[in-house]
């Protein structure tokens, strides 16, 4: 899909330095500053600042104005040194990690010129995770983060390592060492989730893990848009013949080497396109300043937009790139490819070329503009090689030029960070009393590297949460701090067998979810608090509080309260009694004889549940078939009308049945029991000679797909009820019916609404109920399903679970947040379904492109964006991938609450003068039954 790139959000890039200045350096990357001592000592080991009520000021430094970070690690010589050649600070990595040892590297056996950050490092012996913390961050800021490695074989082994580097919880990259002299540069441009933000080194059995420098670098929040909350730009590592090092952002034209800060803002390392034998250099002969457009969204800078290349006597430009070893790029990469232009020639002549990508045009007739600066950039895929072709037009009188060039791989943001206040808690925690475990990086996240002792709570859309903590006989001593007290869902603590003294803290007691508390085997003294005795008294906890030193004195007022409470149950329990006596034998002895004598009289179409119709008898229910409201895959649907005057929808397949009588009866009557408000209730069914029929509820509302099709729009708000009825009524039939119930085809047509828009699923169990299958497996010779909603892994393999639903309710919650099909027509020759549709565009970061335009200007763009990313997790390929419905469910009231709180904020601000809902947003009763319903989980 070829794109020029769009800028969506006019914001004013930043200042250029004063009088435009330029510096060029002939030096690697990393130029050494002039003349720093080094020594191989261990540095002072970081001590957190004893304010642990403020975890955002424990120990370390935070990020400077300037927004930069240079981190030189294993340097011990002095806390920092400054660069004379750009002016910036590289400071010690004491107070950002305090795990690892450092060590010496020989300069000799690196490549030459490089930085001396390299001939010092900290390398990880112990641990599978260790990381480097950066604070003081802003939670969904933008920034530039980039590790150095330089082996140079400093533990005289000659072993070259490989391991993970993560950002935050998400796996960045696979750093690999091929050669023992060679500095490998690896960077990522990502959004930090919380206000800190944690580059781990993981160590995967494959040699001991280091790290010689690491940089972190403050961005604005409109460059590179293709970077957000769903994912990340990693520069693709690739080395040419004739550059120093491997990351892909390149200039051209120039015989210097390198571009970086100052003249980059960013402190974006810019290295020379590899020398091409028939291309010249062509160089700004006006001596002008570049410019950015006032959109621009990549700020390139002046000093690489300066010169350019050109080929010296052809019409053509050919440069190609891959992966090589010294990067994991994985089966099927997408990549993000960036290029700059800008003419340099303020002459007449006309420059005007054709730009391809893999030979796919990505612009026609293109002739950059003089002194601006022109981006284009392109999605491009797959680990083979891949070429860029720049050929003049027929018209054109130069040849075609370029300035600059950056090529990323796309990193899918696929796990979320543990809820900040958990995680700060448990590192305060951990500091204050200096626990041994594998505690370093985020507490539940990756869950292979989770702390020892933790359980986790994990859906797919929010942050995981802490609701258990063993600490059993783990050395603890002093008095139980108040970071416990700030794990709101903490169920289980046990903090048994430990040196803990002083009293039991009374916030302990005002743990909402607390069920479990165990303070047996320490040296607890005084009384315990009256909050924590009632609840275990209730049989609200379980409380073990076994120490020589405590009492279970309670206050008065407690006490004459308990015994009011006693008083009062022994005036009502009576009482109680003897209503349901009285209910019981009211039950017994006058209303079952009343049914009794009048079994065909039906209050209610639910009483026909489990009836079996004549074929006679469906003629006469429809009048002889008349009324059509309705055609699926299996026959017409017709309206009809029961005895009680309750009308129905029969569905009918005349077809002649392979299936024998019993098989049908049975599974129709199997459905006729399953019994949900989000499902449509099957009343009866017909098996007569060769007609078949199902009888259910008629729903007066339509189908979600009319209705996203009518002329009257759904708001948004609506859209969600609807998303979260038939989610639920989705996981009743995976967790409550015996055997679980698989629908196999979910989609917006077998969606159907009320009047008042509460959905219901129909036509669950519909391909069993007629098919010839003669058991119940999960193996069938011919999926079933709608196109756009069918999950791909089970049309390729046959193999159904539940997890096929879930890839089909997914394409639902992208029609829902689109408005489109789920198969959308992009040429006469071309189509694709809406779930790829849908994560090509965001892999450009704007969701607002994606979203129903019949919405847009009310709706809670976060509240989209979860519900998107949710919709994009369960229509991954593999089904072990897809979220479970339950965790769809919960992901989907996490949504709405979203949007319940902002349209409560939008209607406030409105005044008393109007209402900021639209019609049939029920918005106080929507927010309680939705935190219900989350309190409930």
């Amino acid at each position: 899909m070829s794109r020029i790139s769009k800028h969506h959000q006019k914001q004013s890039t930043p200042p250029k330095l004063a009088g435009g200045r330029r510096r060029f350096f002939f030096a690697p990357p990393d130029s050494p500053p002039p003349s720093v001592k080094r020594c191989a000592a261990a540095g002072p080991r970081w001590s957190p600042s004893a304010r642990a009520s403020d975890p955002g000021a424990q120990g370390g430094p935070t990020l400077p104005r300037n927004g930069f970070i240079s981190i030189d690690c294993g340097y011990t010589a002095s806390k920092e040194y400054v660069d004379s050649r750009t002016g910036l600070t590289y400071a010690s990595d004491d107070g950002f990690i305090e795990a690892g040892l450092v060590h010496i590297v020989d300069p000799a056996n690196l490549q030459p010129d490089l930085a001396v950050r390299y001939y010092n490092l900290r390398y990880f012996p112990s641990g599978p995770r260790n990381c480097y913390t950066f604070r003081s961050l802003t939670p969904g800021g933008k920034y530039l983060v980039r590790a150095a490695f330089g082996y140079g074989d400093y533990d005289k082994l000659n072993r070259l390592p490989t391991f993970d580097l993560y950002f935050g919880v998400n796996y960045w990259t696979t750093v690999t060492i091929v050669s023992s002299s060679t500095a490998y540069l690896f960077e990522i441009i990502a959004v930090s989730p919380a206000d800190f933000l944690q580059i781990c080194l993981v160590n995967t059995g494959s040699g001991t893990p280091f790290i010689s420098a690491l940089d972190l670098r403050t961005l604005t929040a409109n460059l590179y848009p293709e970077a957000n909350v769903t994912q990340s730009l990693v520069l693709l590592s690739f080395f040419r013949d004739t550059v120093g090092f491997g990351p892909n952002r390149y200039h051209f034209g120039t015989n210097y080497q390198h571009i970086r800060f100052p003249d980059d803002p960013y402190d974006r390392i810019w290295q020379r396109y590899e020398d091409i034998a028939s291309w010249t250099d062509l160089p700004n002969k006006s001596n002008g300043e570049i410019q950015n457009p006032p959109n621009d969204t990549y700020d390139a800078p002046s000093a690489v937009m300066r010169s350019a290349s050109t080929p010296l006597n052809a019409s053509t430009m050919d440069l190609s790139w891959s992966s090589d070893s010294s990067m994991s790029v994985g089966v099927n990469p997408t990549y993000i490819l960036v290029l700059y232009f800008a003419e340099l020639d303020e002459g007449q002549n006309l420059r005007q070329f054709d730009v391809s990508v893999d030979n796919n045009q990505l612009a026609s007739a293109f002739s950059p503009k003089f002194l601006l600066t022109t981006v284009l950039s392109e999605i491009v895929r797959g680990s083979s090689e891949h070429s860029i072709s720049l050929v003049a037009t027929s018209n054109s009188v130069l040849h075609p030029l370029i300035s600059a060039m950056e090529i990323f791989m796309v990193r899918p943001v696929n796990e979320s960070a543990t809820d900040s206040v958990d995680a700060w808690t448990m590192m305060t925690i951990q500091t204050n009393y200096s626990v041994k475990r594998n505690w370093v990086g985020d507490p539940c996240v990756p869950r292979s590297l989770a702390w020892d002792g933790l359980n986790c709570s994990y859906t797919p859309s929010s942050a995981p949460r802490i609701t258990g903590l063993i600490m059993s006989s783990s050395g603890l001593v002093g008095e139980i701090d108040a970071s416990f007290g700030q794990i709101l869902l903490l169920q289980h603590l046990d903090l048994s067998h430990n040196s803990l003294s002083g009293s039991i803290p009374d916030f302990l007691g005002q743990l909402p979810a607390l069920k479990f508390l165990d303070l047996s085997g320490n040296n607890l003294s005084g009384s315990i608090p009256c909050n924590l005795l009632e609840k275990s008294q209730n049989g609200l906890l379980a409380l073990r509080v076994d120490n020589p030193n405590l009492h279970g004195d309670c206050a008065p007022s407690l006490i004459g309260r308990k015994n009011k409470i006693k008083l009062v149950l022994k005036i009502v329990l009576p009482v109680v009694a003897a209503l349901v006596l009285l209910f019981v034998a009211v039950h017994v002895f006058v209303i079952l004889p009343r049914r009794k004598k009048r079994p065909d009289v039906a209050p209610s179409a639910n009483l026909f549940e489990n009836r079996r119709f004549s074929y006679k008898e469906l003629k006469r229910i429809t009048n002889n078939f008349n009324t059509v409201i309705g055609k699926g895959g299996f026959g017409f649907v017709y309206l009809g009308k029961l005895e009680n005057e309750t009308q129905v929808a029969v569905k009918m397949r005349s077809d002649t049945s392979s299936q024998g009588d019993t098989e049908f009866l049975a599974e129709a009557q199997h459905l006729a029991r399953v019994h949900h408000k989000n499902l449509v209730s099957l009343i009866g069914y017909c098996k007569d000679k060769k007609h078949l029929s199902l009888v259910y509820e008629y729903m007066d509302g339509g189908n979600l797909q009319d209705r996203l099709g009518g002329q009257e729009p759904l708001s948004w708000m609506q859209r969600l009820k609807i998303a979260q009825d038939s989610a639920c009524g989705l996981e009743y039939l995976h967790k409550s019916c015996s055997p679980p119930l698989i629908h196999r085809d979910v989609k917006t047509g077998n969606i159907l609404l009320t009047r008042n828009l509460e959905a219901k699923l129909s036509d669950f169990g519909l391909t069993r109920a007629f098919s010839s299958e003669e058991a119940v497996t999960h193996t069938t010779t011919q999926p079933a399903g709608t196109l756009g909603y069918l999950d791909p892994e089970y049309y390729a393999t046959s193999h159904l679970s539940e997890k096929s639903d879930v890839y089909s309710f997914g394409a639902v919650l992208l029609v829902l947040i689109t408005g489109r099909p789920a198969i959308i027509t992009i040429s006469e020759t071309v189509k694709t379904t809406v779930a790829l549709w849908v994560e090509d565009r965001l892999s450009e970061g704007d969701i607002e492109n994606v979203t129903d335009p019949r919405i847009r200007g009310d709706c809670d763009i976060n509240s989209v964006w979860k519900v998107a990313e949710l919709a994009l997790q369960c229509t991954r390929h593999a089904a072990r991938d897809r979220p479970t419905m339950t965790e769809v469910v919960e992901g989907i009231g996490e949504s709405l609450m979203l949007e319940t709180s902002s349209r409560s904020m939008r209607c406030s601000s409105v005044g008393t003068g109007g209402s900021g809902f639209a019609d049939g947003d029920s918005v106080g009763v929507l927010e309680t039954e939705v935190m219900g319903e989350t309190s409930a989980r």
